[in-house]
Parts: C-alpha cells; sequence; structure tokens
C-alpha cells in the first residue's frame, strides 16, 4: 500500500487556514515487482475504482494522435489479477487513448496492491497527474471516507490535505446537481461554490449560481452579491449597525463565513473586544463545524 509522507503540516495560521494556502507535495511509494511490460490491451481491465467518470473526446482524441506519432510515453501502473490478466491502478486516460490510437499492447508498471490500495493509489495519481475537477475529487473523498472507512483527517494525511479542505470538497456533494455540473465544467471556481454554500436553501443557491454565470461574477463579486442578499430582509437598525461596522470585521466575517459554509456572525466593541458565534442547523452541521475545526 503506498506510504504517504505530508510535508509542511505545521505552523498553519488562521490566515494561511482563510486563503486556503494549502501544501499539497506528497511523496508515493509503492514496491514495483516487474520492470515495465510490454502488455496486451486485451488483458487488461479497467480499475473500478477510477475516479474520473469523464474524459473530453477532444483531448483524448488529441492525446491518441500523439501516441500513434511517438508511442506511449509514460506507462501505465495495474495489479496482476491471474497469470495473463492485469488491472488498472492508475492511467486509465491514457489506456483508453491507446486503444484509439490502434495499439494492440502497452508498456506498463505492475505493482502489488489491495483493493483499499487501488482506491487510494488511483486518487492519488489523479489528483496529482489528471487534474480532477473538484466535483470529482469530492466523490473521491466521499468514496474513500465510505468503503475504506477512513476519517476526514485520515483521509486528509493520505492525500496531502487538511481536514478542513477535504470537509470543503466533500460539502460540494451536498449542492444542487445543476450547480454540480457548473463547477465540473469549469463555468464557476471552487471559491464560487464556497460561497453558494453559505445559503441555506436550494432556490437562493441557484439564483446565486444565475448571477454569478449571467454577470460573470469573480468570485469576490459573489460574496458580496451573497452578503447583500442575507442582508436583504435585516430592519432598518440591523442595517444601519453594518453599515457603521468596521471594514475589518466585515471583511474577517466574510471570510469566516465562506470558510465554514454558513453565517457567521461577530460582535466587538471600539477595543475589539466581542465574539464570535456560529450557528448550526442540525447535528449533522454541528458535527461539520466541528469538523472543520478540528474538534
Amino acid at each position: 500500500m503506498a506510504e504517504i509522507k505530508r510535508k509542511n503540516a505545521l505552523g498553519r495560521g488562521l490566515g494561511a487556514i482563510l486563503e486556503g494556502n494549502l501544501d499539497s507535495n506528497i511523496e508515493i511509494k509503492a514496491p514495483v515487482l516487474l520492470s515495465t511490460n510490454e502488455i496486451p490491451l486485451e488483458n487488461i481491465e479497467v480499475n473500478p475504482f477510477q475516479p474520473r467518470d469523464f474524459f473530453d473526446q477532444e483531448k483524448l482524441r488529441e492525446l491518441a494522435d500523439s501516441i500513434q506519432i511517438h508511442g506511449l510515453i509514460q506507462p501505465i501502473t495495474v495489479r496482476q489479477l491471474s497469470a495473463d490478466k492485469y488491472q488498472i491502478i492508475s492511467g486509465e486516460r491514457r489506456f483508453q487513448a491507446s486503444k484509439l490510437a490502434g495499439l494492440t499492447a502497452i508498456p506498463a508498471y505492475v505493482r502489488t496492491a489491495n483493493e483499499q490500495g487501488m482506491l487510494e493509489m488511483a486518487l492519488i495519481e489523479n489528483i496529482q497527474r489528471e487534474n480532477l475537477n473538484p466535483i470529482e475529487i469530492g466523490l473521491s473523498f466521499q468514496r474513500m471516507m465510505s468503503e475504506c472507512g477512513l476519517k476526514q483527517e485520515e483521509l486528509g494525511d493520505r492525500v496531502g490535505k487538511n481536514r478542513a479542505t477535504v470537509a470543503n470538497f466533500v460539502r460540494l456533494l451536498k449542492l444542487p446537481p445543476d450547480i454540480q455540473a457548473c463547477i465540473r465544467d469549469g463555468q464557476i471556481s471552487m471559491g464560487h461554490a464556497k460561497a453558494i454554500l453559505s445559503l441555506d436553501k436550494i432556490d437562493e443557491q441557484l439564483q446565486a449560481l444565475s448571477k454569478a454565470t449571467i454577470n460573470h461574477f469573480s468570485v469576490r463579486q459573489l460574496e458580496e452579491w451573497v452578503r447583500d442578499f442575507q442582508n436583504k430582509d435585516s430592519n432598518p437598525k440591523e442595517k444601519k449597525a453594518e453599515k457603521q461596522e468596521d471594514v475589518e470585521i466585515t471583511s474577517v466575517k466574510s471570510k469566516l463565513s465562506t470558510y465554514f459554509g454558513t453565517r457567521i456572525n461577530i460582535k466587538a466593541d471600539e477595543r475589539y473586544k466581542g465574539e464570535i458565534s456560529i450557528p448550526f442547523v442540525s447535528k449533522d452541521d454541528l458535527n461539520r463545524i466541528l469538523e472543520i475545526l478540528n474538534a
């Protein structure tokens, strides 16, 4: 099974957390049983744990054209199932492109891996090499936690992310399908999605998506729109108080609301003494917040 070494895990302040400065440098070590082998494509089956469920057909064709000219430069990685049967651990995109290119055999590394190891290695390989979209990453994280019995912190250690980052990717799966599709297709970013998640109702989230896509909002513009939307029903006294609120407090409140996925309240006097409150609506919501707080 792969060993994963996480670097620079300590010394993160709140600023680093809010800004999302995360170190994803990880090292993967797995025993190579054989040197590179030429394996017939008909003897290779796909990985049922493949995190990526969508391949851009145009890019796949481009890769196939390159393989026809130069051959497959980077071997795929497989595990041996029987004397002449192999299963892909990583490299299904290269495998599919090789079939399109008309190859009959491709180079492959053969490694040992049980099913949990395969899932972990496939996920890590794809995150590092294939640039999975946020929804695919969220689905992969969710699958590893459910099928491998991993907690968010344990999963974070394996993929070189902190617990909050894992939680943020998994939370994307709570968004309506229309919004998930926009994230998957690159119409909105992870930052946009986090801003939308601070809205509680599906119709409000879809309205935020519409505003963001039609008006080509940046993440900051969408955060401002969401904040104004949340404040629109405030009574006049509350609105007046918010207008007089310190600019720095307002900025921190916005960042914390985006980070925790819920509206954060901050009360502070002129000497910056006060309190921060984090509301929650259910036991699951409370547990989600505690996971983010690493409590």
